[in-house]
C-alpha cells in the first residue's frame, strides 16, 4: 500500500535562492529534527542534479539506519525528486516543486512511500509512522520558516 504526504508553503526569498538552498545536500541536516540524529555521509555532487546519489545515517528510536537516495528528476529552478535506493521503506519518492508567487516562493513536497512487512507495516503506519512523518515535516516547515521568514502582510488603504 502506497501512502502520500503532501505539504505546501510560501516562503520569502527569490526562486533562485530558495531552490539553491534546497539543492545543497548538506542543508538536509538543518531541515531534519535533532531527535533523528541525521547526518549526511557523502554526496556524489556538491549540488544535486539528475543522478546525484546521497548517503545518510540516522537513528530512529535509538536504532541506527543507513539511507541512500538518488536524484531521479531534476529541472533547474523548478523541481527535483529524491528516490530511496536503500533504507527503511519499501518505497520512498520525495518530489520537491518550487514556483515563484506573489510574496516569495511556493514550495510543495509530495512524498509517496510504502512500508515493508505487509500487514505489520500497515499497522506500524497507523500506530506510529504516519504521526512521525507529520512531525518530521512539521519540523522541516518550521526550519524553513526560520531560514526564509515570511514577509509581513501588506496593508491595504481603503479610500
Amino acid at each position: 500500500m502506497t501512502h502520500v504526504l503532501r505539504r505546501t508553503k510560501v516562503v520569502s526569498g527569490s526562486l533562485h535562492e530558495v531552490f539553491a538552498f534546497h539543492t545543497d545536500p548538506m542543508n538536509l541536516e538543518a531541515l531534519t529534527p535533532p531527535w533523528l540524529a541525521f547526518k549526511v555521509l557523502d554526496s556524489t555532487d556538491p549540488v544535486v542534479r539528475l543522478g546525484t546519489r546521497i548517503r545518510y545515517r540516522l537513528r530512529l528510536h535509538g536504532i541506527p539506519m543507513g539511507w541512500e537516495s538518488r536524484i531521479s528528476e531534476f529541472e533547474e529552478g523548478r523541481c527535483f525528486a529524491d528516490e530511496m535506493l536503500s533504507g527503511p521503506y519499501k518505497r520512498w519518492y520525495h518530489r520537491h516543486t518550487f514556483r515563484a508567487v506573489e510574496g516569495g516562493v511556493q514550495i510543495e513536497d509530495v512524498v509517496e512511500y510504502a512500508l515493508p512487512f505487509g500487514p505489520l507495516g500497515r499497522l506500524a503506519h497507523a500506530l506510529l509512522v504516519r504521526r512521525q512523518l507529520r512531525q518530521i515535516f512539521d519540523y522541516r516547515a518550521a526550519a524553513i520558516d526560520r531560514l526564509f521568514p515570511a514577509l509581513p502582510p501588506r496593508l491595504t488603504v481603503m479610500r
